[in-house]
């Protein structure tokens, strides 16, 4: 498992549970707004046996360890680490984008929350990132997730590129999901956008939007 960073508590990443963040290299997607490209680009590596050095450590003061990116579902040996991690008796929350739903189904016995980025209405990611990706992919991935039993949520960065609009197709598309998070954009120096984010009041609103379609959606970041 290739490790490139590690925040040793987090009391936002995990929803309700004092957590450790780990990141992993690499991604699938280029996304412009991207705030952790210097993580998934980074050649330096974390060993494992000092990330369970750690966790074993902190038994009895965290409650759950996050796995995000880049990536994680890029990583071959990421079952056996989660595995490990749970055995500790850490819950696990995998962040996710969604295009790899072979190996998103494979973790859901393995694993307590998910959280899927949806990065734009479905057929329309080209306006977000630059790579060729399959958004059928994205599709089942959402299916999957709706259907798996475990804990999960949505979650889109409500990016200058998306409208009030948008964000209500989104809504549309995720209609009956247990929960969807408005994330508000933001402006990185290294961005290779410059754009200003939305104000409050449009994120307000394009959440108001995307509770015609699901009940629970919450704003993140104002």
């Amino acid at each position: 498992m290739q490790i490139a960073g590690l925040v040793k508590n987090s009391f936002v990443d995990y929803p309700g549970y004092i957590a450790a963040t780990v990141f992993v290299p690499g991604c699938n997607m280029d996304c412009v707004y991207c705030h952790n490209k210097h993580i998934w680009h980074t050649v330096e590596r974390i060993p494992e046996k000092e990330i369970f050095d750690f966790l074993e450590s902190h038994i009895g003061f965290l409650d759950g360890v996050v796995i995000t990116g880049g990536e994680p579902t890029l990583q071959r040996d990421l079952a056996q680490f989660i595995k490990r991690i749970r055995l500790m008796g850490y819950k696990v929350k995998l962040d996710t984008n969604g295009l790899l739903p072979h190996v998103i189904e494979r973790l859901f016995k393995d694993i307590d929350y998910i959280a899927m980025d949806v990065k734009a209405p479905l057929g329309e990611y080209n306006r977000i990132q630059s790579m060729k990706i399959n958004e059928c992919n994205i599709e089942k991935s959402i299916e999957l997730i709706m259907n798996s039993g475990i804990d999960y949520e949505f979650r889109t960065t409500f990016a200058p590129q998306l409208s009030v609009d948008d964000i209500e197709l989104i809504a549309q598309q995720l209609q009956g999901a247990k929960k969807y998070a408005i994330q508000q954009y933001r402006r990185e120096h290294d961005n290779i956008i410059a754009l200003a984010p939305h104000s409050n009041s449009e994120v307000e609103q394009a959440a108001e939007r995307a509770r015609q379609y699901i009940d629970n959606v919450i704003v993140r970041g104002l």
